[in-house]
């Protein structure tokens, strides 16, 4: 007699095509519910940790990210595919969580922003080293460069998602690429420093 032990992960991998699990997770299925979750959690951790000061936080907003996901799966359409439709809550629960601290400290235009003159590339950083330098933004300039360079949203999208102009997304964005790359400059001349060699 086999084990159930050993016959769960067999099913679990059974119930990863994707019609399965939207209907496993519709008819309120815990199986389904955590094969999905073991599927998507990785990823959509790294979509809130983009958001997130730090990895309680973000771990606190994906799980209240799933619980939305796991409620509104009923009405999902698949009109796109299921980790878009996933990674879309993510980022609007992310937002509603951060809203919270801009009502505090909202954005404001900023003015005279002056970017390096040369242009830094991240195709060699370590994800790692690029995510921390995302996370210490300041709040409004890091939910902005991840709406717009990440997610692909328009600056008049941002200002209506957020409830400020247009103007303001950009010279926020324009913040955090200034702050980025001047990050980028002082880590590509610690590197040079080092190692004898520029860093790109």
């Amino acid at each position: 007699m086999v084990s159930k032990q050993r016959i769960t992960p067999l099913i679990i991998s059974y119930m990863l095509n994707e019609k399965e699990l939207i209907e496993g997770c519709c008819k309120g299925s815990r199986a389904s519910q955590k094969a999905l979750y073991d599927y998507y959690c990785r990823k959509m951790m790294v979509v809130c940790l983009r958001y997130a000061k730090s990895s309680a936080e973000a771990e606190d907003i994906m799980q209240e990210g799933f619980i939305k996901v796991f409620h509104n799966i009923k009405d999902f359409r698949q009109e796109s595919k299921l980790g878009t439709w996933i990674t879309r809550i993510m980022v609007n629960t992310a937002l509603n969580v951060q809203r919270k601290k801009l009502y505090l400290y909202p954005m404001v235009d900023v003015e005279e922003v002056i970017l390096p003159e040369v242009e830094m590339s991240i195709s060699g950083m370590h994800f790692q080293q690029l995510l921390e330098m995302i996370q210490a933004l300041p709040q409004g300039c890091q939910i902005v460069f991840n709406l717009f360079a990440i997610e692909g949203y328009s600056h008049k999208e941002i200002a209506e998602l957020l409830g400020i102009s247009e103007g303001t997304s950009k010279s926020q964005f324009a913040r955090a690429k200034s702050l980025l790359q001047a990050k980028l400059l002082k880590e590509s001349s610690f590197y040079e420093k080092r190692y004898g060699e520029a860093r790109v």
